[in-house]
């Protein structure tokens, strides 16, 4: 189970931005992420820095809001994330999703996002 302190901590590094540093620092290193149940997921820390910082490359700027309050029953959290994208070639979107996460002690072990595809569109 996190700390508060350290979920503050991890919501406040995403939500500057950082998100490949907080998957970094705040991820365990054999963590999993897996997208709406549609895909494999994604395994082992280093790969999951990858797939983020090649997302974060296709964007001109991402900003990302914690919308509170946050669900933490156990070692299980709940945090539902906007994100707005702003792509290189001008167009941009916006995402409402949850994260469901599974900690270990202060590390996310595994996470599963639930959103609607169909945000992803241009406007």
């Amino acid at each position: 189970m996190p700390s508060q302190a350290v979920l503050e901590e991890f919501i406040a590094l995403v939500e500057s931005g950082a998100h490949d540093t907080a998957i970094e620092r705040f991820y365990a290193e054999d963590a999993s992420m897996q997208e709406n149940l549609a895909t494999p997921p994604r395994r082992g820390r280093a790969n999951l820095v990858a797939h983020e910082r090649a997302v974060l490359a296709r964007v001109q700027s991402v900003e990302s809001e914690c919308v509170r309050p946050v669900f933490v029953a156990g070692d299980r959290v709940v945090i539902r994330w906007i994100f707005r994208f702003v792509f290189k070639d001008g167009s941009k979107r916006n995402m409402d999703e949850l994260a469901y996460q599974r900690w270990d002690g202060d590390k996310v072990a595994e996470e599963r996002f639930y959103y609607d595809p169909a945000q992803m569109k241009a406007s």
